[in-house]
């Protein structure tokens, strides 16, 4: 048989005990897990002011999607089709036209954006998105 020793106040310290570290790590691990997505979609930014240059008076075209999504090159409707086409017209111009591009706000930033592509494709480099001005609200 083994004989147990006498416990002695030094005893105790030879052992550490693991199970209190482990919790204490695993709830900073949920802890982090559960607020790193929050601080990412919650930061606090301030967007830039929109002041901008005045539009051109000539020698520009205005390409503007309705809320319906109707595409209108100036002040005529045009189809998809019809307004590739005026586009690519438009490219071979010299000096080439300073395109204006209005999109409804109700519009979702995908038709915008796709909008973008079709006048990339057609030539333009470049091209000016139409805002409005902030109210200020006083």
């Amino acid at each position: 048989m083994r004989r147990r020793r006498p416990r002695t106040p030094m005893s105790a310290m030879d052992e550490i005990n693991l199970t209190p570290l482990l919790d204490l790590t695993f709830l900073l691990l949920i802890a982090f897990m559960i607020t790193m997505p929050t601080m990412e979609y919650g930061t606090n930014i301030k967007a830039p002011e929109m002041n901008s240059e005045k539009l051109p008076e000539n020698n520009f075209v205005s390409i503007t999607l309705t809320k319906d999504g109707t595409y209108m090159v100036d002040r005529d409707a045009v189809s998809r089709k019809e307004l590739i086409t005026k586009l690519e017209q438009l490219s071979t111009q010299n000096p080439k036209p300073q395109l204006l591009i209005r999109g409804d706000g109700s519009r979702s930033y995908n038709d915008v954006i796709g909008l973008l592509s079709l006048v990339r494709r057609s030539g333009f480099a470049d091209a000016t998105l139409v805002t409005q001005a902030e109210s200020t609200g006083e």
